[in-house]
């Protein structure tokens, strides 16, 4: 479908003897917001990762538009070129901002677009002053990351994602590094994203916030996804065919609210 941005199917995931994630299946339309959560240690993050190919799938397909990515048997790995061009489209946003300490916030947010977009450095930096704007802080331009918050560095890196260009957005625990007060600055940039049409898949413990933005939820169990639902279907009522499933989402999401 061309509305499909993302489709992943039969992925899997180990590192030695040790699955970490199994027979994984889900895609992701345009302009629609995901949702992952479930417990620590459930294979979120590496889900993440692995959407953006950041970590290499041992069995499956990821497409995303004219891209194929088979992974297992006598698949060829992607070239780096090829994991370039990907990359550059599917933007991620990460825990611990991940930002060029030696840079100016404005050459953060610039630096891509000129080194793989191939931009000019003067409409790149042109560009990256709309960004900073747009994630209010346009007046940290000519600042260091380590003259920062931690929620500004944060919405930093989320500039330099978009300054990409990305047709999907992810984000890895964005908020969990900051500050309990500094986590809001971040969400409500990310809110903007979503009532802008920004194609997002959001790993998070804000259960609120993936309550009121996210079309729907992948809840994951064990490097499986035990559910995948409507948001507003999945937080009234968490339930799927396999009891076990169920009760793990249902525990899940009242051990957060009784935290």
């Amino acid at each position: 479908m061309t509305s499909t941005i993302i489709e992943v199917r039969g992925l899997g995931v180990g590192f030695g003897d040790h699955e970490v994630l199994h027979n994984i299946n889900f895609s992701i339309a345009k302009g629609e917001v995901v949702a992952l959560i479930g417990p620590s240690g459930s294979g979120k993050s590496t889900l993440c990762r692995c959407l953006n190919l950041l970590v290499t799938p041992k069995t499956g397909v990821i497409e995303s538009r004219s891209e194929r990515f088979e992974f297992g048997g006598s698949a060829k790995l992607p070239s780096d070129r090829l994991l370039s061009s990907y990359r550059s489209r599917i933007g991620m946003v990460f825990q611990n901002f991940n930002l060029f300490p030696h840079k100016t916030v404005l050459q953060n947010v610039a630096e891509g677009p000129v080194v793989v977009l191939r931009e000019k450095r003067a409409s790149a930096s042109e560009g990256a002053r709309r960004l900073l704007d747009r994630v209010g802080l346009a007046h940290k331009a000519e600042n260091y990351p380590e003259q920062l918050s931690g929620g500004q560095k944060q919405r930093v890196a989320i500039a330099r994602a978009l300054a990409m260009r990305p047709q999907a957005m992810l984000f890895d625990e964005a908020t969990s590094a900051l500050d309990p007060e500094l986590v809001t600055e971040v969400l409500l940039v990310m809110r903007d994203l979503a009532k802008e049409g920004m194609t997002m898949v959001i790993v998070t413990h804000e259960m609120a916030f993936a309550q009121t933005v996210a079309d729907r939820v992948l809840f994951m169990k064990d490097g499986a996804i035990a559910e995948n639902k409507p948001s507003a279907e999945f937080f009234a009522a968490p339930s799927t065919d396999a009891a076990p499933s169920t009760d793990a989402a249902r525990s899940f999401l009242s051990r957060l609210a009784n935290s």
